[in-house]
């Protein structure tokens, strides 16, 4: 089998194009390009030095999004015209997309693998949205083609090889099997939520014939399992990194490699957490891994999973004793058990944020699917801005199969999701990372939604009440954030990065007008808001009708600093804030 017969020059234009087309839309939203308009919805981009134009044809809708037509757009110097290439495209605008020397390469390195993983999606079977809106679970997890909305450099993952990537990319959609090594307990640490203890729960999910085949390989060297925790790790971290850069720990045998385990799993859109495919009732794995993507390094800190569990549980009880998310029927999949090894050496030469101490980690996650009830099923939250290769919507086709008004349909996914965001917040100034990777959907058999099951808790929620008494062991989780930027949390998170898109999509598609879309959401926020009168301070001081709300630019955090967007100490103040957003609710209080 040819490795890269994905990369062929018709595939490779048409990558092209359509990351030019996210760059000129989503730099455009940043502030960071000017567009000067022709005329008839047709405009126009020069290069730093003025001699190079682009021209495309867009339709602008609410919160300065862009709807950039792909086939609209042409690259000209002089009277020529030339190809559309990614790679000069970002270098021609380097000065505007404010590209230092250092990150400038790295970052052409990122656009290239979004740009062979786009060829590489485009040699699968298509399939219609219509298809994979009656699809299972996974084949629409691993169907999504785009990834990330807002981030153009959004499937870097810098540090897999071409194999690698067939491999382990979610997309490619092949079944993993982990691998399990033992890690001697001076160095390692397993915490589990209540009534979770150590040996049951591993024999749960690796089966007793495993566990008693890893105990056997240890016995053979004189080893025993009962001075060991077994502990998964993706098969690029162990080969890559963990056999090299970890080699003093396996030669003294405070890490033995026990080989795969009988289960096979298949990547999520996060990259480095698994799903069961051999049992999927059996929990999430999720892993630490060493690749670069979309601004972070994807490891896992051991010192940072200890609270994990405990987090999870925290949460979990706050939500089923509140009436609201009750009737919601809001719910989380925790994170139940974790486990993680401390390499000391690393650990005197680093500071705790420090990639050296994320190598080694992994945790279980709930499964969702023991919870579905007859002719209930599961879609990522992310698949509803999915567009096929015709360009019709994965929301749009639900909608359809729903048999509701798109209205209608709008707002019972609104009072699935976004009325647990905004209780979470009012109620407890409880912020989760609600994008669409994190949120599960379920639909009932027409298609409708009928709940909304959130995940990655215990690393992206934070309180912001700086008096909220917390478990000691939850501590971690509480921030500190300037006033004037809690509600960013909604503004950003939920209307800036997810319904700006949904709904430009379903309006471009003649599915929902985007006033009935956004006259939809206020009204979703307003029947909360008279549900609880009792807030009514809250809802004046953090204000969701507000004219304007501040733009926060995540494609700038990533052309600073693609290494660590965000420093994770202080988070707040990370943010690229330029100028002012229109709150298209606003209109509606």
């Amino acid at each position: 089998m040819n490795p890269v017969a994905h990369l062929t020059p018709e595939r490779w234009a048409a990558a092209n194009r359509a990351l030019i087309r996210k760059g000129l839309a989503e730099f455009a939203h940043e502030r960071l390009l000017d567009p000067k308009e022709l005329g008839e919805s047709r405009y126009q981009v020069l290069s730093d030095d003025g001699t190079t134009e682009y021209r495309f044809t867009a339709d602008r809708f609410a919160l300065d999004h862009w709807q950039v037509y792909p086939d609209s757009i042409s690259r000209h110097r002089g009277d020529e015209q030339l190809p559309l290439d990614a790679l000069q495209f970002i270098i021609e605008l380097r000065s505007s997309l404010g590209l230092s020397d250092e990150i400038l390469p790295v970052y052409l390195e990122e656009i290239s693998s979004t740009l062979a993983g786009t060829a590489y999606k485009a040699t699968k079977p298509p399939v219609t949205s219509a298809e994979l809106a009656r699809a299972g679970f996974q084949a629409i997890e691993t169907g999504m083609t785009e990834g990330h909305p807002c981030f153009v450099a959004n499937n870097g993952r810098l540090g897999f090889g071409v194999d690698e990537y067939r491999a382990y990319a979610p997309e490619a959609a092949s079944g993993i099997r982990l691998i399990w090594l033992a890690a001697h307990r001076d160095r390692a640490t397993f915490t589990a939520g209540a009534d979770i203890e150590y040996d049951g729960f591993i024999r749960a999910e690796l089966g007793e014939a495993t566990v008693d085949a890893f105990a056997a390989t240890l016995a053979a060297r004189g080893l025993d399992l009962s001075d060991y925790l077994l502990i998964p790790a993706h098969p690029w971290q162990w080969w890559n990194k963990l056999s090299v850069t970890f080699a003093a720990e396996v030669a003294q045998e405070r890490l033995v490699y026990l080989g795969e385990g009988d289960d096979t799993y298949l990547a999520q859109q996060s990259i480095r957490t698994f799903f069961n495919t051999t049992d999927p009732a059996k929990h999430y794995v999720k892993t630490a891994l060493s690749v670069l993507n979309m601004g972070f390094m994807r490891g896992l800190s051991a010192a940072y999973m200890e609270a994990t569990p405990a987090i999870n549980d925290w949460l979990a009880r706050l939500i089923d004793s509140d009436e609201v998310f009750a009737a919601a029927r809001f719910s989380i999949i925790r994170e139940r058990a974790a486990v993680g090894y401390r390499h000391l050496e690393y650990e005197a030469a680093t500071d705790r944020y420090s990639p050296y101490r994320k190598m080694l980690a992994a945790l279980w996650r709930e499964s969702p699917v023991p919870r579905l009830a007859e002719g209930e099923r599961l879609a990522t939250m992310a698949s509803l801005l999915h567009l096929d290769h015709t360009g019709a919507s994965f929301a749009g086709a639900l909608v359809k199969e729903s048999g509701e008004e798109p209205a209608v349909w709008l707002r019972r996914y609104l009072d699935a999701y976004l009325l647990p965001v905004l209780h979470s917040f009012y109620a407890y100034d409880l912020v989760y990372m609600p994008h669409g990777e994190n949120v599960i959907l379920v639909l009932d058999e027409r298609g409708a939604v009928d709940r909304a099951v959130f995940k990655d808790i215990a690393e992206e929620i934070c309180v912001m009440d700086p008096t909220a008494v917390l478990p000691p062991a939850v501590e971690r989780i509480r921030a500190e954030v300037p006033e004037d930027m809690k509600v960013l949390s909604v503004f950003t998170d939920v209307f800036d990065c997810f319904f700006r898109f949904l709904g430009a999509t379903l309006a471009a598609e003649g599915v929902l007008s985007e006033d009935d879309f956004w006259r939809t959401v206020a009204e979703c926020v307003r029947d909360y808001q008279r549900s609880k009168p009792e807030l009514a301070e809250k809802f004046a001081r953090y204000d969701l009708f507000a004219e304007t709300f501040a733009l926060s630019a995540l494609n700038r955090l990533q052309l600073r600093n693609n290494k660590q967007m965000v420093d994770l100490a202080d988070p707040s103040a990370a943010l690229q804030l330029v100028g002012d957003l229109v709150n298209p609710i606003a209109r509606f209080a």
